[in-house]
């Protein structure tokens, strides 16, 4: 597995890659907040500068990827206020390459990141329905931060706060 930078012209792929990772999920929730989480995981909010976009290649394909946003931005359009510790955003990884380690590898390669940086914790944001994200997360040391939950849409979906410190 090869963890490395997206490059700009893989952008528009890795966003469809993303909607087909998380197509799963719609069948689990409302339409209204399916297309709410396809509107996020398609913005623009990855061409940031300051964020880092990162992907993982199997057998010279990307097989998942990740965006890094930095401490003290505004990376869920004013639900969570600005934290001071880099976020975990749009993981995905293709249906075909899940249980092969994409994801912890992503996940790894941003906390090294944030590491290197002088950071002292990482953070993300998951849809409470989404369990086997929610597993991974736990098993590599992330804990809950129950107070920096949100509900994005009216219809009762909680998208839940971990942080790993270091």
């Amino acid at each position: 597995m090869i963890i490395r930078d997206a490059k700009d012209e893989e952008l528009s792929y890795i966003r469809e890659q993303r909607v087909i990772s998380y197509k799963e999920h719609a069948k689990k929730i409302p339409d209204g907040h399916w297309q709410a989480l396809k509107r996020a995981i398609l913005s623009e909010a990855d061409t940031n500068q300051s964020v880092e976009r990162i992907v993982a290649e199997l057998d010279g394909k990307i097989a998942g990827s990740v965006v890094l946003f930095p401490a003290k931005v505004n990376a869920y359009d004013g639900y969570v206020e600005e934290l001071d510790y880099p976020e975990i955003r749009m993981l995905a990884v293709t249906p075909e390459d899940r249980g092969k380690g994409v994801a912890a590898a992503l996940i790894k390669e941003c906390i090294l990141r944030s590491k290197t940086k002088g950071h002292k914790a990482i953070g993300l944001h998951t849809g409470e329905f989404m369990d086997s994200a929610m597993r991974l997360y736990e098993r590599l040391g992330f804990e809950r931060i129950p107070q920096l939950d949100f509900v994005p849409a009216d219809d009762g979906i909680v998208v839940k706060a971990y942080r790993l410190n270091f």
